[in-house]
């Protein structure tokens, strides 16, 4: 995705090094007034923490117009850096989930606003009709779907169809193993996925449940994602019915027992509407539209972009491909 948010903003692509502890300097540093003056920056933080990463930019404070953050796993709020807190380093901050705009305007001395997931619909998304995989896993699983080959004895005893942990290549880029998992997630009419307190790990939040890129990823193949969703207000703001299908338990057979009747009612129309208001809801280059009024930017990349967007969308909503 930041790939692609360079590409569509015009932008230069740096990735930062790993953050390290801040010096007593550099914490009093960004305290001082910025000379806004120069380009505008889009600073990606995974997490709270890596706001501070501004500071491993050479003469960060004399070198932006602009410096907007966004912040994906925003749920982690009390990981916002502290000398952050009393400054006003951003021009504006994005987080992903709406559940934490309070406490994070009450934090930063910036607008922030809701700005979730998404996919690269346009790019990488598909309404194929012909899917020959019934049922997908993707990523972590509770404990009685976690073996695959158990799973799959399971689903042939069930004439259900089901595929393993998706491929996935060490020694390639970042954007071809993307290419690669949404070529994999195409050929599927649903795909598995249980939020994090259905199936915790050493990364996820202990309480909050949020929405992932497993979600819209896989959607934005036209796949439909059975299991737990998570119950988030980005879950109910952004997705649709025939996005989800809720099995209500982590045990294997019951949820099996929805899935395979689902998927005798499956029909290639499911896929189609999901790609089609996958583009409409899930593509980033709508979340990008947003950056760049933060940036007060305006990119032809961009623009360009989201005219071809809405010519697809336009040609889906009239029937044709």
């Amino acid at each position: 995705m930041a790939r692609l948010a360079a590409e569509m903003l015009d932008g230069e692509l740096i990735v930062l090094p790993a953050l390290r502890p801040l010096t007593t300097r550099e914490k009093l540093s960004s305290l001082l007034p910025r000379k806004r003056q120069g380009a505008a920056c889009l600073l990606i933080c995974p997490g709270p923490s890596s706001l501070a990463s501004i500071t491993l930019i050479k003469n960060w404070r004399t070198k932006y117009n602009r410096l907007v953050a966004w912040v994906f796993d925003s749920f982690w709020t009390s990981y916002v850096p502290r000398f952050l807190r009393s400054s006003r380093v951003f021009d504006h901050a994005f987080v992903t989930e709406p559940e934490d705009l309070d406490t994070w305007r009450n934090m930063l001395h910036a607008p922030v606003e809701w700005l979730p997931w998404g996919s690269d619909v346009l790019g990488l998304g598909s309404a194929n009709p012909l899917r020959h995989v019934d049922l997908i896993r993707l990523g972590r699983q509770p404990l009685e779907w976690e073996d695959d080959q158990s799973t799959t004895s399971v689903c042939e005893s069930r004439n259900l169809h089901f595929s393993g942990r998706p491929p996935y290549f060490n020694d390639a880029s970042p954007s071809d193993n993307e290419r690669t998992l949404m070529e994999f997630l195409k050929e599927a009419k649903f795909v598995l996925a249980f939020n994090n307190l259905a199936s915790p790990g050493k990364q996820t939040h202990p309480t909050r449940e949020y929405l992932t890129g497993r979600w819209t990823d896989a959607i934005a193949a036209g796949a439909t994602v059975a299991g737990i969703p998570p119950r988030s207000q980005s879950v109910q703001s952004l997705l649709w019915p025939e996005a989800l299908l809720d099995v209500g338990t982590v045990k294997r057979d019951e949820g099996l027992e929805l899935i395979g009747q689902a998927v005798r009612e499956w029909t290639p129309e499911r896929a189609r509407l999901n790609y089609f208001k996958s583009l409409q809801r899930l593509d980033w280059r709508w979340r990008f539209k947003k950056i760049a009024a933060a940036l007060d930017v305006d990119p032809p990349p961009l623009g360009r972009e989201l005219v071809r967007l809405k010519q697809v969308i336009q040609n889906l909503a009239g029937g044709t491909d």
